[in-house]
This record gives C-alpha cells, sequence and structure tokens, in this order.
C-alpha cells in the first residue's frame, strides 16, 4: 500500500496536542483527514490548515437524549475511494457503525484508534460495545492494559497494536537539551525545601486537595513540601481555600495556565516528584519527558492508558487510591531522594519516554500496519 489519499481519518476532535502525530501522517501516509467540532469538555485544537490532507471540520451532532453522537456527512465516504479507514473507537459515536458495517460489506479495512476495555462493562455497555468491535479489523489502543483485557474477553490478539500516546516531543527535547537546575523555586518560595508539581486542569476528579492535605500532614511531622499548579480552575474547585485550610499559603504557588513550553519544561525539570492524586494522562507524559518522576493512585479501571509509563521506584509510584496516609508516605519517599540518585531517575524517566510515548513510535507502527 503505498498510494496517495486511500486511507481516511475520521477523529472526533482535532486535538491540538495530537498535532504532532497527525504532521507525520499526513505527510508519510498521505491521510484525508476529517474532524468533529467540538466535544463535551473544553479542548484546545490545532490548526487543521497545517495539514494538507485536511478535508472539512464536520458537525458532531447528538442524538438520543444527547447520549449519543452523529457525525454529520461521514458515512457517504465509506463509499468513496478510501480502503482504509481510521476511525475513532468510541462506540456512543453512532455514525461510525454504519461506517464499519459498509467497510465491511465494501471489504475495505477499519481500525479503531481507541482506550479499549479498561474496566468490566454492564450488559448494556457490551450490546453498544461488542458489535463494532466484531466489525473493526485492527485496534489502536494506548496501552498495553487494554490488549491484555480484551483478550481475556475473546477478542483476537492479532487484531490489537499497541501505538501509545504522545506530545510534541521534538519540540521538547530541544527545549530539554538547553535546561538545567536553577533557583526558580528558591527564588518563588524562599526555602530549599523538596518541591510537588502538579500540571493539568484544575478538576475535582483530579482530587488536588490530597496533595495539599499530605502537605499538612506532613508539615506536621517536620517533613516540609513546596507545591506549585500549573492550571486553571474551571470547576470552582476553590483551592485557595483548601490551601488556607492547611495553612499552606506560604507553600503553594498557583501559577495560573501556561502554553508556552519553554517555561513549562523549566518547571517540571527542577520539580522533585509530580503527584496526581486521581487519574493521570497527558500529565505523565508530560512530566517524565522533563525527567520528572510522577505519583498517582492504583486503581487501574480508573486510570488513564498512560500510567503504564510509571514504574515503581524508577519512574514514579502508586499509592492506594483515596488513602491520605499511603499518598503522605510515597511523597515523603520521592522528596527525600539524593541528588546523585536523581539524576538516575531522570534517565529513567527519559528513555520510557523515547522507547514508546512519542510520535516517531507511533508513525513507525503505523507505516508497518500499512506497508509503507
Amino acid at each position: 500500500m503505498g498510494k496517495k489519499n486511500e486511507i481516511c481519518c475520521i477523529f472526533n476532535i482535532a486535538s491540538h496536542y495530537r498535532e504532532p502525530i497527525y504532521k507525520l501522517m499526513d505527510e508519510e501516509l498521505k491521510c484525508d483527514f476529517y474532524f468533529g467540532d467540538k466535544v463535551s469538555t473544553l479542548i484546545k485544537l490545532m490548526d487543521t490548515s497545517t495539514l494538507k490532507g485536511y478535508k472539512k471540520t464536520v458537525k458532531n451532532k447528538k442524538i438520543i437524549f444527547k447520549k449519543f453522537v452523529w457525525q454529520v456527512g461521514v458515512v457517504k465516504l465509506a463509499f468513496k475511494k478510501y480502503k482504509f479507514f481510521i476511525l475513532t473507537g468510541d462506540t456512543n459515536i453512532l455514525s461510525n457503525w454504519l461506517i464499519s458495517l459498509f467497510c465491511l460489506i465494501l471489504n475495505k479495512k477499519v481500525y479503531l484508534w481507541m482506550h479499549g476495555l479498561v474496566r468490566e462493562l454492564s450488559w448494556k455497555e457490551k450490546l453498544l460495545t461488542y458489535p463494532q468491535y466484531f466489525m473493526a479489523n485492527k485496534f489502536l489502543l494506548y496501552g498495553e492494559t487494554a490488549k491484555r483485557n480484551m483478550i481475556k474477553k475473546g477478542f483476537n490478539e492479532k487484531k490489537m497494536i499497541c501505538i501509545y500516546n504522545s506530545l510534541d516531543y521534538v519540540k521538547q527535547l530541544k527545549i530539554r537539551s538547553d535546561l538545567k537546575l536553577s533557583n526558580v523555586y528558591k527564588d518563588y518560595f524562599k526555602n530549599d525545601y523538596p518541591v510537588l508539581i502538579y500540571i493539568g486542569r484544575i478538576q475535582l476528579l483530579k482530587k488536588i486537595d490530597m496533595i495539599i492535605d499530605a502537605m499538612g500532614i506532613l508539615k506536621s511531622v517536620g517533613h516540609y513540601c513546596n507545591l506549585i499548579i500549573i492550571g486553571d480552575d474551571n470547576e470552582n474547585v476553590f483551592i485557595d481555600k483548601i490551601i488556607k485550610k492547611n495553612n499552606l499559603q506560604n507553600y503553594v504557588w498557583l501559577y495560573g495556565s501556561c502554553y508556552k513550553e519553554e517555561l513549562i519544561g523549566n518547571l517540571i525539570f527542577n520539580a522533585d516528584v509530580c503527584v496526581s492524586p486521581g487519574n493521570v494522562g497527558l500529565t505523565a507524559m508530560h512530566s517524565l519527558v522533563y525527567g520528572t518522576p510522577v505519583i498517582t493512585h492504583d486503581n487501574i479501571s480508573y486510570q488513564m492508558p498512560e500510567f503504564e509509563a510509571i514504574e515503581p521506584g524508577l519512574t514514579g509510584d502508586f499509592f492506594e487510591e483515596d488513602n491520605l496516609e499511603d499518598l503522605c508516605q510515597k511523597i515523603k519517599v520521592w522528596t527525600s531522594i539524593k541528588e546523585q540518585k536523581r539524576q538516575g531517575v531522570r534517565e529513567s524517566c527519559y528513555t520510557v519516554i523515547e522507547k514508546k510515548y512519542n510520535p516517531m513510535v507511533q508513525i513507525k507502527i503505523l507505516k508497518n500496519l500499512f506497508n509503507i
């Protein structure tokens, strides 16, 4: 397979963070791209005009009590010249069902790019999910956990390809090459205490309050930490009130949102550990690429796929979900590491991103899939 425009990509949204892999697909696979216009959460969008194969942004129309999505005008693409379809593997997108069915009849290939099965499904969820899965030719999965779960449920292992996830790795490598240890936190906090970092949206499900409560407990036993939070409070979590309750106003830096990667890289690089008590996704990749380990909870059924990048003792740790005492213990361990070992941790963090979580790995996997 190598002819131009045989591959049609229909995705739910043009996420900004996926721009690097989409550009590689554009250049090396010669894909045509169709994107949905919006989803239920706030997501920064990429400039689709940078893709030579960009065709259209379609309306994501909510249907059936607004529980499902119909991407307007995409079903007819199954009857176009395309031989391969890469679809967002969200079974709530009902237009994908028809595309998959027509492609099955027309002997065209459908590849679902998706999370896969990460937890036990109800019988209603199975009725919605399994038929489309069985119509697909391949699953492009974000992680190994979903692959194992799907094998257990009887899906053909040969249909599964772990493609992982990625950010703008090339840009991040360039920034990282210029980074060095600095006094950015000493100058702000006026102390030498270890620094915890959280980067991402301030949401209730992220349980950032647990970080602050843990800091309060550790402070009471003489183990002081600072915390920087990079992100906006869009859900009225009122994190400032939790900080005040724990009397930690002098130890928490509410940085706000930041989209300048050079600044973000410096802040992550100079922190001791990233803590995300709720689920962890892109935050894990963002932290690890700059050499900072990650702590998150251990309930994998309610984690994002990127938790797999965390190897206990090497690139971070897991604490028992919602167990504040265990979180305190893990924070204490990772903020007590000597500088000599810290460099080894940095290298381990760099390695896991280099091996799996970058666009070059992803495009290699895709080119192998399409025999390019």
